[in-house]
């Protein structure tokens, strides 16, 4: 027993000497501040793959939705000095108020949606680069328009929003170049009623599918029986005679690199984009489900070619961040 002792006093002091996340197997501590509510199709996407890092037992988390611009500044102080090691938000509409708190908590990282660069040392962007499945539910657009009129309805014109519509409308061309388009901003990243209004005057115009960049646009499609495309996530299942396809965005591919790296201490500036990608599967094209049967055969031969080439890198869905116009006379 006497021999015993020095072994055991030696691994209390080996103990005592690691550090504390090695003690404790400390979950990190994240937060997330959204402008919009937690049912927001962009928001809910970064949401969920954060609460499923969460339900894995990998962080403490802890986000507040519905922040005011005015507000964000100041909820994003409170959450580093709290001590959150990663801070997740989105970042275009209070770009200098984000960028200026993670100079002030150097030892803080940050991942926010933005359309500028990383910050050294500690700011890193990321965005929704969903641009190849988005083109491919043009094609699909293109392919079962009757009328040849596509309307679009997008939240504000900015890169992210741009980029997904051109390719969109890009891909609707490919298949259809006699497919014109009907462009509207709302102003708002939520704004249901807006959207829908918006949808039906396109709908007047002869749009027999729109392209549900914001809520409420399938709403719109539904009670005026034409098909709407879907994006960032899959409303097939409320809408089964009304959503066609959508383009998905999956953010675990970008949270969980970044929950890594700032495990390991190896969390530094970069833009996140590329892990958006098809090939990373940050990105996909829906399930057809309830439009399994309902597309014609020829047009899904052509979607999943190209799909496939995009895959395989034989195929770049270029990516176009300017304002697209409307085309429809």
């Amino acid at each position: 027993m006497f021999q015993r002792r020095p072994l055991i006093l030696a691994a209390a002091v080996a103990t005592l000497a690691l550090p504390p996340f090695a003690l404790a197997q400390a979950k990190l501590k994240v937060a997330a501040v959204y402008t919009v509510p937690f049912e927001q199709q962009w928001v809910g996407r970064i949401h969920k793959a954060l609460k499923a890092a969460e339900a894995r037992g990998e962080i403490e988390y802890k986000a507040t939705e519905n922040v005011a611009n005015a507000d964000y500044e100041r909820v994003l102080r409170e959450y580093a000095t709290a001590g959150n090691q990663l801070i997740v938000g989105e970042a275009f509409a209070v770009e200098a108020a984000a960028r200026k708190v993670a100079k002030d908590f150097p030892k803080t990282m940050f991942l926010m949606g933005s359309s500028g660069k990383p910050q050294a040392p500690n700011f890193s962007v990321f965005d929704n680069y969903i641009q190849e499945p988005a083109y491919l539910t043009g094609m699909v657009a293109g392919g079962m328009t009757k009328s040849n009129k596509i309307g679009l309805v997008g939240g504000f014109p900015i890169p992210e929003v741009n980029r997904l519509m051109n390719a969109f409308m890009a891909g609707a061309k490919e298949i259809n170049p006699k497919v014109e388009f009907s462009v509207s901003f709302i102003n708002s990243w939520f704004d249901p009623p807006k959207a829908k209004e918006a949808a039906f005057a396109m709908v007047d115009k002869g749009a027999d599918i729109l392209y549900a960049e914001r809520f409420g646009v399938s709403d719109a499609a539904k009670e005026r029986k034409v098909l709407a495309i879907g994006n960032v996530i899959d409303t097939q299942a409320q809408y089964p005679d009304t959503v066609v396809v959508s383009a998905l965005w999956n953010m675990e591919p970008s949270i969980d690199r970044a929950l890594k790296l700032v495990k390991d201490g190896q969390f530094k500036p970069e833009d996140y984009g590329v892990y958006s990608h098809m090939q990373h599967k940050g990105s996909a094209l829906s399930p057809l489900g309830s439009f399994e049967k309902k597309i014609p055969a020829d047009l899904v031969a052509k979607v999943r070619a190209r799909e496939a080439e995009i895959l395989a890198g034989k195929f770049t869905v270029k990516i176009d961040d300017g304002q697209p116009k409307s085309t429809a006379k």
